[in-house]
C-alpha cells in the first residue's frame, strides 16, 4: 500500500470538497492506496482555526472589495512573502511526514502548497508535490518552485502559467475535480415538466422578497428545487409555501438533484462550474463579486455553457424566463459540456512527473500507489479537460449583468447559431 497526503483548507469549501473528489478518484484507480485528507490549518491551529475561517468569510462576504483589491494587486507578483506563523506551520508540516511518510502531497489550497514547497526548499527533500488549482486561475499564489505538478481547469489556465514561467510539461490539463456521482448525466425528454435548481442559500444569495418567490412559483410548466444549506431561517420562510417550489436544507446528494434539473441558477464556484459540466447541466450563475468567480463566469460565457444573471430580482427572473424555456440553447449548452474532452489526472500527472523523477515506466506506484496509472478495478475515471465549443455567434441582446461581465474583460457572451 501507498500513502498519499492531501493538504486542504477550509476558506470556504471548494478547497475541502475538491480533496474529497480527488480522493475518491484516486482510490477508484489504487484499490490498494491509503489516502489522506488533511485540514492543515487545523492540524498546525486546532484552536484557532475555526475563528480562522470565520473572519476569512467575514472578509469575502462583507469586505470583497478589500479581497478583490488585494488579489488584482497580488496577482502577477512572486509569492515569495511569508505567511503569518510560518514557522508553525512548517514544523507542523514536518510532524506530519515524519510520523505518515507520504508517498505524494498533494495540494488543494496555495497556502498549502507554499508551505510544503518551502519546506521542500529548505530539507533538500524529493517528496513530489502535486498542486490542484481549484478555481480557473493563474493568480501567482499558487505558483512555487518546488511543485512537480499543477492540475488545472482549461488550457488556457496552462498557458498563462506557462508565461509565468512554469515548464508547461508539468501542467496537467484535469479539469476541477468533482466526485464521480455527477459524471453520470440523464437526457431530459421533450415534454416532461421543466426543472429549475437554485442553490446558494446558505450563503445568503436568494433575493428576500416574497414577490421573486410567487413569480418562480407562477412559472407555467416549471418545478424549482431550492436548496438552503444550513440557512435554517430561509428554510422556514419558504418550505410549504408554494405549490411548486420544493425546499431542501443541506444534502450532500447535490448530483441527484442536478440530474434531474433543466437549469441551474447558482455561484460559479470552480467545484460547482465542474459540477455542472460533468452534469452536463446549463448553468445560469448569479452576477459574482469575488475575482475567482468573475474569471469562472467568464469562461462559462465564453464557452457556451450558461449565463449570467444579475443580482437584481426582476432582472434574474427575465433571465431564468429567457433560458428556461429556450431548447435550442439548453442543448447547446449541454453539448458544448458534453463535447468537453475528457483525461485521467492520474496517468497526466505520471507522465508529467516521470522524466523529472527519472523513474521507469513501469514504476507509477512510486508516485501515485497501486499497479496502473490508468485503470481502476471498475474501469477508468477521469476528470474534464475543456476544450471549449465551436465558435457560435454571440447572443443578440446579453443581459446587464453578462455585459458587465463581459466590460470587465469577459469577452462575448455566447450564443448557439442562428
Amino acid at each position: 500500500e501507498r500513502m498519499n497526503e492531501y493538504l486542504t483548507g477550509k476558506f470556504g469549501m471548494g478547497h475541502w470538497s475538491a480533496s474529497q473528489s480527488l480522493r475518491q478518484q484516486l482510490l477508484r484507480a489504487f484499490p490498494g492506496a491509503e489516502v489522506e485528507v488533511l485540514d492543515f490549518v487545523a492540524e498546525a491551529m486546532p484552536n484557532a482555526s475555526e475563528a480562522m475561517y470565520k473572519c476569512f468569510n467575514l472578509l469575502v462576504t462583507r469586505g470583497s472589495g478589500l479581497f478583490n483589491l488585494y488579489y488584482k494587486l497580488t496577482q502577477d507578483l512572486p509569492a515569495d512573502a511569508r505567511p503569518l506563523f510560518e514557522t508553525l506551520f512548517l514544523d507542523k508540516l514536518e510532524e506530519l511526514v515524519a510520523a505518515r511518510r507520504p508517498d505524494a502531497v498533494i495540494a488543494t489550497h496555495p497556502l498549502c502548497a507554499r508551505m510544503v514547497s518551502r519546506w521542500k526548499g529548505e530539507t533538500g527533500s524529493a517528496l513530489p508535490l502535486i498542486t490542484c488549482v481549484t478555481d480557473l486561475s493563474s493568480h501567482s499564489e499558487w505558483i512555487h518552485k518546488y511543485t512537480d505538478c499543477y492540475l488545472v481547469g482549461s488550457n488556457d489556465i496552462r498557458s498563462r502559467l506557462a508565461a509565468k514561467g512554469v515548464d508547461r510539461d508539468i501542467i496537467c490539463v484535469t479539469g476541477i475535480p468533482v466526485r464521480c456521482e455527477f459524471k453520470r448525466p440523464v437526457r431530459r425528454r421533450p415534454g416532461q415538466e421543466r426543472n429549475l435548481l437554485i442553490m446558494g442559500g446558505g450563503l445568503g444569495l436568494l433575493p428576500k422578497r416574497d414577490s421573486f418567490y410567487e413569480a418562480l412559483d407562477a412559472l407555467p410548466g416549471v418545478h424549482t428545487t431550492i436548496i438552503t444549506g444550513n440557512n435554517r431561517k430561509l428554510y422556514d420562510r419558504l418550505a410549504g409555501k408554494y405549490a411548486h417550489i420544493e425546499v431542501l436544507g443541506f444534502t450532500d446528494r447535490v448530483y441527484d438533484y442536478m440530474a434531474r434539473a433543466d437549469l441551474v441558477l447558482t455561484k460559479p464556484g470552480g467545484i460547482t462550474l465542474f459540477e455542472t459540466i460533468f452534469s452536463e447541466l446549463p448553468i445560469l450563475a448569479w452576477e459574482p463579486f469575488l475575482e475567482q468567480e468573475k474569471n469562472n463566469a467568464r469562461f462559462l460565457v465564453k464557452r457556451g455553457l450558461g449565463r449570467v444573471a444579475a443580482k437584481e430580482p426582476e432582472e434574474c427572473l427575465s433571465a431564468i424566463r429567457a433560458l428556461i424555456y429556450d431548447d435550442e440553447t439548453l442543448e447547446w449548452m449541454a453539448g458544448n459540456m458534453r463535447a468537453s474532452g475528457r483525461r485521467r489526472a492520474s496517468t497526466a500527472c505520471w507522465r508529467a512527473w516521470r522524466p523529472r523523477r527519472g523513474y521507469a515506466s513501469d514504476e507509477p506506484e512510486k508516485i501515485l500507489g497501486g499497479d496502473r496509472p490508468d485503470r481502476g478495478a471498475d474501469g477508468p475515471h477521469r476528470l474534464a479537460a475543456v476544450q471549449g465549443p465551436a465558435r457560435h455567434p454571440a447572443a443578440p441582446h446579453p443581459g446587464p449583468a453578462q455585459a458587465r461581465l463581459a466590460a470587465a474583460g469577459g469577452g462575448s457572451p455566447a450564443g448557439p447559431p442562428p
